[in-house]
């Protein structure tokens, strides 16, 4: 049994009783959870603990069995992928979804629909201001120097970085990030997870963050939810969670 220390109905995003299965195989089961406003949350637990389809579920790739999803107090479970983009929450993926053969600018400039516009303006002229904003990112995230450079012929971390400048292109009030420093150059991390808490801090973007680095999300996360087997199976702070013997058996290996 799990033993809460918050509340999964006080928050921006608010999971109650998420199941979902497929083929007969329970992913999620009987969830409960809550992202707060304004803080970095964090998801661990072992492959295929369930981590990504609660992403897919939040954001609307697939319908709940059974549970709630609310954001803002609003239910969304039955809403789609493009509806709840709108409502400000977007997510990034453990592979990168660029278009490889545009530039970074370019890029920018055609996730805006995503939050701001319809699908038919997403090839039309942009205002010099909103090229301006794209510009301003790509310098926020490291990419700058590279705004022209088709993005294909980046590096892994750095499709990764022009990702997470799409995303803040777009100005959620939500982001959740699916493992963003996974196959990234060591010394870019470090990078990242300032950049990560300048987007949460300055920004005021609410961050949900799946991620297997435990050092980065100990040090990134302000609570922490562990999933195993399908199940919530601990949350709390990350002191609470690096102590909790249920999550080093399950998950940590006494290795943190």
């Amino acid at each position: 049994m799990v033993t809460s220390s918050s509340s999964a109905t006080n928050g921006l995003i608010e999971c109650q009783g998420v199941t979902k299965t497929f083929g007969g195989v329970v992913a999620n089961d009987d969830i409960a959870l809550s992202v707060p406003p304004g803080r970095i949350t964090g998801l661990i637990g072992p492959n295929g603990s369930g981590k990504t389809t609660l992403f897919n579920s939040i954001v609307g790739y697939h319908p709940l069995d059974s549970g709630s999803i609310k954001f803002k107090r609003k239910e969304i479970s039955k809403l789609r992928v493009p509806q709840i983009a709108r409502l400000g929450i977007l997510r990034t993926f453990q592979q990168t979804r660029i278009y490889s053969k545009m530039n970074c600018v370019k890029n920018m400039l055609v996730s805006v629909p995503h939050r701001c516009e319809t699908y038919r303006t997403m090839f039309s002229e942009h205002s010099p201001e909103v090229t301006e904003r794209a510009e301003e990112l790509l310098e926020f995230v490291g990419l700058y120097q590279k705004r022209l450079l088709i993005s294909g012929d980046l590096s892994f971390g750095q499709q990764k970085l022009l990702e997470f400048a799409m995303a803040l292109m777009n100005e959620p009030e939500v982001l959740l990030l699916d493992e963003p420093t996974t196959r990234i150059n060591p010394t870019l991390i470090n990078g990242l997870i300032h950049r990560l808490r300048r987007a949460n801090e300055q920004m005021g973007i609410t961050l949900f963050v799946i991620e297997h680095n435990m050092r980065v999300i100990m040090n990134l996360a302000d609570h922490i939810y562990c999933l195993a087997n399908g199940k919530l199976l601990a949350e709390g702070t990350p002191d609470m969670i690096q102590n909790d013997k249920r999550v080093i058996d399950a998950y940590l290996g006494g290795q943190v």
